[in-house]
């Protein structure tokens, strides 16, 4: 048997060009999400999740997400987290040229949105390995650099907590013009909230 299926992908929001797939054919139309985030409204101002004025019929949806578990019963908004790193990251920064935040990732991918917005309120870029990821995402281009001297850091290292124990950045700096560096790290990480108890 032959059935035309239309498939439309949908921004997921998760990272950069992640998507959802909506399934639509003969037999009923699915939604299959991946992992996503979306914030509230989002999914409202999604034109092709829509027909006319109302959400499409959907018959299934196949959410496949790490956090599509009970123990997750609060996850802030990414507005939220954003304001609480940016009051640290902001306090820690202010106080000499020496303090150094580092923002220890464990994805290649994800923290987009913290880095725009850490460089673009802060004025400061974010020190990241390599460029080649973001090469053809201009938006995301200007907040990152390779040069090591910036007081915002997300360069990897394959052993990232040994590295650390010593108080250094994975990217070996740890001194400026001889000055031994103050260095903060903070762990972006949404499995944080599934450790904590109601």
């Amino acid at each position: 048997q032959k059935e035309d299926v239309e498939v439309t992908l949908l921004p997921a929001g998760h990272c950069p060009g992640s998507v959802m797939f909506l399934f639509e054919g003969g037999n009923g139309t699915v939604l299959y999400t991946g992992d996503f985030r979306l914030a509230k409204g989002e999914a409202a101002r999604m034109e092709l999740l829509h027909s006319g004025t109302r959400v499409k019929d959907i018959q299934s949806v196949y959410l496949d997400t790490t956090f599509c578990d009970p123990k997750f019963y609060h996850i802030p908004s990414r507005e939220e987290c954003l304001k609480g790193i940016l009051e640290l990251v902001r306090s820690w920064t202010s106080l000499s040229p020496y303090h150094v935040v580092w923002l220890n990732c464990k994805a290649a991918y994800g923290y987009e949105y913290l880095f725009v917005n850490l460089s673009e309120e802060l004025g400061i870029k974010v020190h990241v390995n390599k460029l080649d990821m973001f090469r053809n995402m201009p938006e995301i281009l200007y907040h990152v650099t390779t040069d090591r001297h910036t007081q915002i850091h997300a360069c990897r290292h394959p052993r990232d907590d040994d590295c650390f124990r010593g108080n250094r950045l994975p990217c070996g700096m740890t001194c400026q013009n001889g000055t031994p560096l103050r260095i903060i790290s903070i762990k972006p990480s949404t499995m944080w909230f599934g450790e904590r108890i109601k």
